[in-house]
């Protein structure tokens, strides 16, 4: 799929103020089962520097600094991506599929982040170690049968709901609630799927769904690594795993590190402000060509 997205954030202030540093996650991969084929930022007032970095899970994110005081704040990303749906996970893996718990010393050593668990002490949160347990013993020790099995688990007990304010739950606020916003989901599957021994994170984007909402909101969904296939896609509050309407930003085992947006700014005692955002895509190509996506070299 070729699609068209511009990504636009509005910010107002009763009074002029300082703009502090600010961290940008509005890039979408350009690896992978995505290419990005161009991208723009346009940030008013425009910032004394902007310089890209490479952030620990291999996603370029941008940082800025600005100089002077102004009384509104606006940022447009554009880009043309190109996207393709992964390969069948059952043909990846063959007769080598992994068997759950597996076993955390199997794993290459960068993947240790990807591992811990949400408490202080990096142990699991118990509700999700209760779910992992309940979704291997109906999954036969698989790990692609636990990750149907875990999805159908969290749809289930988790009734889908939006929310655009806050951080994402932990697993055992989601399921106590039985309520939970797309980030919510994500995390109780992230959390869950490493209390069996498979890395997983978190994964910020846009999912382009069929027919197109009247406003589209950024997305969130999990990245489970699975040896002998790598990292793939699971939507909790959608269908499972993703296919090539699913357009990635950013990916980390924090889910605040793949804010939008991150930054501060300083004025006088009692200055307030204001934010609209407006997501725009147009899908150009719904079966754009596999080359695209694919170079060799």
């Amino acid at each position: 799929m070729r699609a068209r997205l511009k990504h636009t954030f509005s910010y107002r202030y009763s009074a002029p103020v300082l703009l502090g540093a600010h961290r940008f996650c509005l890039k979408p991969r350009g690896h992978g089962f995505q290419t990005l084929v161009d991208f723009q930022l346009t940030i008013d007032p425009e910032p004394n520097s902007l310089f890209p970095l490479i952030a620990a899970s291999g996603d370029e994110i941008l940082r800025a600094r600005f100089g002077g005081s102004c009384d509104s704040f606006r940022v447009e990303a554009s880009s043309t991506v190109v996207s393709h749906t992964p390969p069948d996970l059952q043909t990846c893996l063959e007769a080598n599929e992994p068997l759950l718990p597996y076993p955390v010393g199997h794993l290459n050593g960068d993947l240790q982040g990807s591992l811990g668990g949400w408490l202080p002490n990096g142990q699991h949160d118990p509700a999700a170690v209760d779910m992992a347990q309940e979704a291997l013993m109906g999954s036969d020790q698989r790990a692609l049968m636990f990750l149907d099995q875990l999805v159908e688990m969290i749809q289930d007990r988790v009734k889908y709901t939006q929310r655009h304010v806050g951080p994402a739950w932990p697993a055992g606020r989601t399921l106590k609630e039985r309520v939970g916003s797309c980030r919510d989901l994500a995390m109780l599957m992230v959390e869950a799927c490493r209390c069996v021994g498979l890395p997983a994170r978190f994964v910020s984007g846009y999912h382009l769904v069929d027919p197109a909402p009247e406003q589209y909101d950024l997305h969130a969904w999990t990245e489970v690594y699975l040896p002998g296939a790598g990292w793939r896609g699971y939507d909790p509050s959608g269908k499972g795993p993703v296919d090539d309407r699913y357009i990635t930003l950013a990916t980390s085992s924090k889910p605040e590190l793949t804010a939008a947006i991150t930054g501060c700014f300083s004025g006088p005692a009692g200055v307030s402000s204001s934010f609209d955002w407006l997501i725009e895509a147009e899908i150009l190509d719904p079966v754009a060509p596999l080359e695209a996506s694919l170079p060799l070299g």
